[in-house]
């Protein structure tokens, strides 16, 4: 089983995967959710961050000058866990995040962890990613610091158009130039799951795979 499946299995077991009838903040009836907020054990967190490290190690170069950025809050916990699985396989990262409000007091600031400096090149630490609102809102904090965007990393790529044609991944890129590298997709979460048992239940069985290929059909983009 690749890093892939794994991290699919994984999220269904911790209750983060879930199936059956949702309704999106845009109003959409979707046939499964992914809520990353179910994660609330050690053990959890830390295999999360060796995923995220799995998908930065197939995709992304790092060099002594990344930077993991984890936007305010959910980024937090991710980029930390990240660097520090990581740091066990011998790569040497460095990890900031910002505050939702700017301190006026003591060190002052928008940021913590990483001073930044010329040269320094940042990965985008995120969740899933909808309408691309934290990243847009953490943009001009890291161009305003110099920082150089090397790439942004997600979780699930659930393929969707946003208020036009385009996904937010693909705002993102023709907006900013930023490629963003899910460690799954929806495509993949079918394949792995359809028909096959989690901890004795099938999840995805021919029904729900059919009712997630209609949902596919209307509002994604392949």
């Amino acid at each position: 089983m690749n890093y892939k499946s794994e991290f699919i299995m994984f999220m269904a077991k911790a209750g983060a995967l879930t199936f059956g009838d949702f309704i999106t903040k845009s109003g959409r009836k979707t046939p499964y959710f992914v809520n990353t907020g179910k994660y609330s054990e050690g053990e959890q967190i830390a295999r999360l961050g060796n995923f995220y490290a799995d998908c930065i190690m197939e995709h992304i170069k790092t060099t002594e000058n990344t930077v993991l950025f984890g936007p305010a809050y959910k980024g937090i916990a991710l980029a930390v866990s990240t660097a520090i699985a990581l740091a066990g396989r011998g790569m040497h990262v460095r990890y900031c995040f910002n505050r939702k409000e700017v301190k006026d007091h003591g060190e002052g600031g928008a940021l913590v962890g990483h001073k930044f400096a010329k040269g320094d090149r940042v990965l985008i630490i995120e969740d899933v990613i909808t309408a691309g609102t934290a990243v847009r809102e953490v943009l001009p904090i890291l161009q305003g610091v110099g920082a150089v965007i090397d790439g942004l990393i997600i979780s699930v790529d659930r393929m969707e158009r946003g208020t036009g044609e385009r996904t937010a991944i693909q705002e993102i890129w023709e907006e900013y130039k930023i490629p963003t590298f899910p460690i799954i997709n929806v495509l993949d979460i079918i394949k792995c799951l359809h028909n096959r048992p989690v901890d004795g239940n099938v999840l995805i069985d021919d029904q729900v795979a059919s009712r997630m290929e209609a949902y596919m059909k209307e509002y994604c983009v392949n």
